[in-house]
């Protein structure tokens, strides 16, 4: 018996289902927005591997409001895809509120997570994402108005943000204790500050400080879960109530069947072969077709490639028409050159995903001169949702 298929060594003790609002999340596993990422195609997908929380592209508020045709596609879920949840970007309470009582009065979401963790330039520059959780009442305000606006319709709204800017502004237990008091269902921590971005390895022991604080909603982690034994590592090591899976799923979207197993207490399945790899990867161009149209649906596909052939024998000439398929007839002949026996790698295991490397984060002239400050930060409230 190989150390794939061997039972998790510390399978979580039997106890109630995490729950975001009304809602069971068994087993307590959430899939991470990303942007270009987890559309209606790759949701489903993970979907068929196992049970949890499946979360859209990340979607702004500005957008949202102003419908955005972009953005009013980019909310599209499955007939049976429930619950239905969405998260919002958003710095402004008045935006936000109105872009989640948009939400409730058309019945587009069931669930509504709020992100304050994103550390890429762009948004740090104008306050938002993982920097606004330093402005501490503005933050509240943020999280206050989404809670007002869905609370009538049962539709929950968790908060997901970082440790802090960087090592000398940590805000993550102020951002749960303000989120807890204004009304969320549950707060998601990134163990990693905005200027880590990717880089580095996650602190978990930040996540068991914030479950220590946070003492009346459920707590999840995130950050470095690339396997079904990192996530009860995580539990175990954290006493968080789940987990948050983000680019450990990149290309690799039996994960769920994985965690599915670990969470019951199972063997972890062995890694697939290259075949069933081939196959799923052939069931993802398929939902991408069905979604975006065939051409633009196997573009959207070549980003996942090196993710999936990640350790397998595959030339580089290979990989290269790979990465320029186009049509379905191409890719099944691409799939075709693939020796469907040749066993899953040791190699494909571990850290994927963009990583890079830690580096000062840009923020507004003077934004850390006043936490207390309400001012809605000028410029932040993007217009376009995904990232």
């Amino acid at each position: 018996m190989t150390a794939l298929d061997s039972p998790p060594a510390a399978a979580p003790e039997a106890g109630p289902a995490l729950k975001i609002g009304p809602y069971a999340v068994d087993p307590p596993v959430v899939l991470a927005p990303m942007a270009g990422i987890t559309n209606v195609a790759f949701r489903r997908l993970c979907r068929e591997y196992g049970a949890g929380l499946y979360v859209c592209e990340m979607i702004t508020s500005r957008a949202l409001v102003e419908r955005h045709p972009k953005t009013l596609e980019m909310i599209t879920f499955d007939a049976d895809e429930h619950p239905r949840s969405m998260q919002l970007y958003g710095v402004d309470p008045v935006t936000m509120g109105k872009a989640v009582q948009m939400i409730v009065d058309e019945n587009l979401a069931d669930h509504v997570d709020m992100n304050f963790g994103c550390p890429v330039p762009k948004v740090t520059r104008k306050g938002g994402g993982s920097a606004l959780p330093y402005k501490r009442r503005l933050f509240a305000d943020i999280v206050s108005a989404a809670v007002r606006a869905a609370e009538p319709a049962g539709i929950p709204v968790t908060v997901k943000f970082r440790i802090g800017i960087d090592d000398d502004h940590i805000t993550y237990l102020d951002a749960g204790r303000l989120a807890e008091e204004n009304g969320a269902a549950a707060v998601a921590l990134h163990g990693r500050t905005a200027a880590q971005r990717y880089s580095g390895t996650a602190d978990w022991s930040a996540i068991a400080r914030l479950k220590e604080h946070v003492r009346t909603i459920p707590v999840l982690g995130n950050g470095d879960i690339f396997s079904a034994d990192d996530a009860l590592r995580m539990m175990a090591e954290t006493g968080c109530d789940g987990v948050v899976v983000g680019r450990g799923c990149l290309g690799r979207p039996w994960l769920f069947r994985d965690l599915q197993a670990a969470f019951a207490g199972e063997p972890i399945p062995a890694g697939p072969a290259l075949g069933e790899v081939a196959a799923v990867l052939r069931r993802h161009a398929e939902l991408l077709a069905d979604h975006m149209g065939e051409e633009k649906g196997l573009r959207d596909l070549r980003k996942h490639m090196a993710q999936y052939l990640r350790g397998f024998p595959a030339g580089s000439d290979l990989r290269h028409q790979f990465g320029l398929v186009s049509s379905l007839a191409q890719l099944d002949d691409l799939l075709a050159q693939l020796d469907p026996d040749v066993p899953f790698p040791a190699d494909g295991e571990g850290p994927r995903g963009r990583q890079g490397s830690a580096g000062r984060v840009v923020l507004p002239e003077g934004w850390l001169d006043d936490p207390d400050d309400v001012t809605v930060p000028a410029g932040a409230e993007i217009d376009s949702s995904g990232g």
